[in-house]
């Protein structure tokens, strides 16, 4: 962590996700290496959307530095439904594969939900499934979505123990806001979820020992909305233009928060920054939850990851 001019200190989670990569990559070299399990993700992309194929790229070769198995399965954007889910059941059927992802979004004629409910629980590394969802909510062990987990850990990395706490979660997705309410309650925060429709959303935030953005509204929560002192963790991915009159003209953008980063910085006492706070964590914790689902296939007990 950085602390910035006497600011709020600067909560890295680029070197964060670099370290669990790292414990990640020599866990599952053990597991390789002890009870001939090498861990195996598949991600499946339908269609040609850039963003995504850049996603998929990337998480491809995170994997295979990490001396996991790797397969990507690039299907066209006319793909149908029954056909996909086809895919999904031989990779469920597949005991080399310990991970299945499927990038998201999909092609309009496929239902999402009926394609994550198809993959096998245990192999929801992602943690979309409902049964996932179910296990996380009642304390039992399961797969769980992956920033929502990497925030957690920068926050006890951050703070130490956060029983007692007051967290308020701007944002009530099924990603992100409810995963993230169970997984500080765990942590035994008092947990508030509010959201875009939250009457008086700067005060209920005012309140909060730590604020995590996730609404999906670029610098929505401002600098005034932070109690002095607090742990900001910002979720939010967005591009706005350009601040260079001439660049934004040219269609140039950058990529901001769902905090308005240089009011908050001035208040909270810990921070994270966008980019370069909770998105790394993202993909570190996507090997950690494929690491997780090999050792539970093999009846191992995964190695604590998160120290």
């Amino acid at each position: 962590m950085t602390e910035i001019d006497g600011r709020a200190t600067i909560i890295d989670g680029k070197a964060f996700a670099g370290r669990l990569v790292e414990r990640v990559t020599a866990a599952a070299a053990r597991l390789s290496a002890d009870h001939g399990v090498r861990p195996g993700l598949a991600v499946v992309i339908v269609g040609d959307d850039p963003a995504s194929q850049i996603y998929v790229r990337n998480k491809g070769e995170r994997t295979r530095e990490a001396g996991m198995r790797s397969d990507t399965h690039r299907l066209d954007a006319a793909t149908s439904q029954p056909d996909l889910l086809d895919m999904i059941a031989a990779l469920n059927a597949d005991t080399g594969i310990h991970g299945i992802l499927v990038q998201l979004p999909l092609p309009g004629h496929i239902d999402a939900q009926a394609v994550l409910s198809a993959i096998d629980p245990d192999k929801d590394v992602d943690g979309f499934h409902v049964v996932n969802a179910g296990r996380l909510a009642v304390g039992l062990p399961g797969l769980v979505p992956c920033t929502p987990l990497g925030s957690v850990m920068l926050l006890r990395d951050a703070l130490g123990d956060l029983s007692g706490l007051n967290a308020v979660i701007v944002g009530r997705s099924n990603i992100v806001g409810k995963p993230m309410a169970q997984l500080l309650l765990a942590e035994n925060c008092t947990v508030t979820i509010a959201h875009s429709r939250s009457r008086d959303l700067a005060t209920i935030c005012r309140g909060a020992d730590i604020v995590v953005a996730a609404v999906g509204r670029p610098e929505m929560i401002r600098g005034d909305w932070i109690k002095p002192g607090a742990a900001v963790i910002d979720v939010g991915i967005n591009r706005v233009p350009s601040r260079d009159p001439v660049k934004a003209a040219e269609g140039k953008t950058r990529v901001v928060g769902d905090v308005a980063f240089d009011e908050a910085v001035a208040v909270a006492g810990r921070i994270t920054p966008v980019p370069g706070g909770v998105g790394p964590m993202t993909i570190a914790c996507l090997l950690a939850n494929t690491y997780t689902a090999a050792c539970r296939s093999a009846g191992v007990e995964p190695e604590p990851l998160a120290a």
